[in-house]
């Protein structure tokens, strides 16, 4: 269904208030959201050059050994000519088992150097199309994929909807407590590298269903690190605890975190829409929703965590929702679902509006925090006009984008220079990115990932060869 036919932003507008999406505001002022796009933001002892950031983007591209390859230094190279001051590094595994696919980047003894070359060359990019990457800022997202690891998965609780969602056995034993503190000190291994890599800033990612997220909801486990509050977040705070112990303030903390989890959808075969799973009430399982509607947050939790994640030196903080494996609207609202994929079952204004609504709350909560949220990629041409009323409400320092930084690498530039984006090259939310990281049919296990309408020179042949692969079923031809 086609949701998005908007030119002006008086439609749009009235869109979103036809949506109920009264979080959803624009500005019309070209000076004023290039003012506000422009304006620095402190973090921590750090200073981001402008409010601009692109959000943590995998391409699924690495080696086996989870070196970059040429079109992971590819995507770096047009991210830092773009002109954000955050270029969020994409998820990047802590151990060889934590990796949620075959290609997916990790960082151990004989990556680290590749990593180092990856950055800097990062770094000399930005500097020589902005002057200075002094005002630059990269944290490097460190994760363990938990449920969605391969080739073998762990997890932290049976959840009965996720399993049935994810074929995952009743019987499965979930990952011991010894084991999750022996993980702790990998993460710890891995924030070591980092530093010797070159970066100053690191993400304990906490979000989109992977390990560290879904301890956080894990009420129903027993032991140290379930049931409580107290010790679902336990794992995190370790984390962060041990990295701040070893390295002192020579890292930046920055987290991802899931602010929302919601429930798990299927594909209604009658309509092609998607429905959330029969759940029980009240819903004992996930983090940030609320027990009596779990299709609705409840950030009492999320607000306490992230209190304490502050106490331990958490500075910087992306506000992410939804897990992409079983409710991908609630993350990514969209136009066309990836293939095989539900419809959505709500209005993407109405996503988009839970994205802005709970980014709000929290940044209102935690003013010296700065945050940064998501759902801008569905507004298309709009977004700068959005993310800048965003900011002048102090509804959040930075505006990031995602899938649109595939399509536009360069819209931080334009946004600067134009405060808008040009129509002719924003993001369609079409999921072509999607379509290629869930193609598995690949020699090396995974297909990269990127945007084939808008980068043809990177993705073109890429798609091509995934879907020559799928429906011949052979392996053997040239693919990218």
């Amino acid at each position: 269904m086609k949701n998005f036919h908007f030119t002006t932003l008086d439609e749009i507008r009235r869109a979103a208030a036809e949506a109920g999406a009264r979080h959803v505001g624009f500005l019309d002022s070209p000076e004023e959201i290039r003012t506000l796009l422009a304006r620095p933001v402190g973090v921590g002892r750090a200073t981001a050059g402008n409010s601009i950031a692109i959000h943590p983007m995998e391409g699924c591209d690495g080696d086996a050994d989870g070196l970059p390859s040429e079109l992971t230094w590819r995507r770096y190279e047009r991210f830092a000519r773009g002109g954000a001051k955050l270029i969020w590094f994409e998820a990047t595994a802590v151990c060889r088992g934590g990796r949620a696919n075959p290609r997916q980047l990790w960082i151990h003894s004989g990556s680290v150097g590749e990593l180092a070359r990856l950055l800097d060359m990062t770094r000399r990019t930005h500097r020589e199309h902005w002057g200075s990457d002094d005002d630059l800022i990269v944290p490097v997202q460190l994760t363990h994929s938990g449920r969605y690891s391969w080739p073998n998965r762990i997890i932290a609780e049976h959840n009965p909807l996720v399993d049935r969602k994810t074929g995952t056995p009743g019987e499965q034993p979930a990952v011991t407590d010894d084991e999750l503190e022996r993980l702790e000190d990998q993460y710890v291994a891995a924030a070591r590298l980092a530093l010797e890599a070159g970066f100053t800033a690191a993400d304990v990612k906490a979000t989109h269903g992977y390990l560290a997220c879904e301890l956080l909801g894990a009420k129903t486990r027993e032991g140290r690190y379930g049931g409580s509050l107290e010790n679902r977040v336990r794992f995190v705070r370790n984390v962060i605890g041990k990295i701040r112990a070893a390295f002192g303030d020579k890292l930046l903390i920055a987290m991802r975190l899931g602010c929302y989890e919601g429930v798990p959808y299927v594909r209604d075969p009658a309509t092609g829409i998607g429905v959330p799973m029969e759940f029980p009430i009240p819903y004992p399982y996930g983090f940030g929703v609320d027990p009596n509607d779990p299709l609705r947050e409840d950030l009492t939790e999320v607000k306490q965590a992230i209190g304490w994640f502050r106490e331990d030196g958490v500075e910087l903080l992306s506000v992410s929702l939804g897990v992409p494996y079983f409710n991908p609207h609630i993350g990514r609202p969209f136009e066309k679902p990836d293939e095989g994929n539900y419809e959505q079952p709500e209005h993407p204004l109405a996503g988009v509006d839970r994205h802005f609504r709970v980014m709000a709350e929290l940044q209102a909560s935690f003013p010296a925090l700065p945050m940064l949220g998501a759902g801008y990629s569905w507004l298309q041409k709009f977004a700068p006009h959005a993310a800048a009323y965003n900011l002048k409400a102090g509804a959040a320092r930075f505006f990031g984008m995602g899938r649109n930084a595939l399509a536009y690498p360069d819209f931080p530039k334009d946004a600067l220079e134009t405060g808008a984006l040009a129509e002719s090259r924003v993001c369609k939310t079409l999921t072509y990115c999607s379509y290629l990281m869930r193609q598995k049919h690949h020699p090396l296990g995974q297909f990269p990932t990127g945007c084939p309408p808008f980068d043809k020179e990177g993705y073109g042949q890429v798609v091509k060869a995934a879907r020559e692969v799928k429906r011949s079923g052979v392996t053997q031809i040239r693919v990218p």
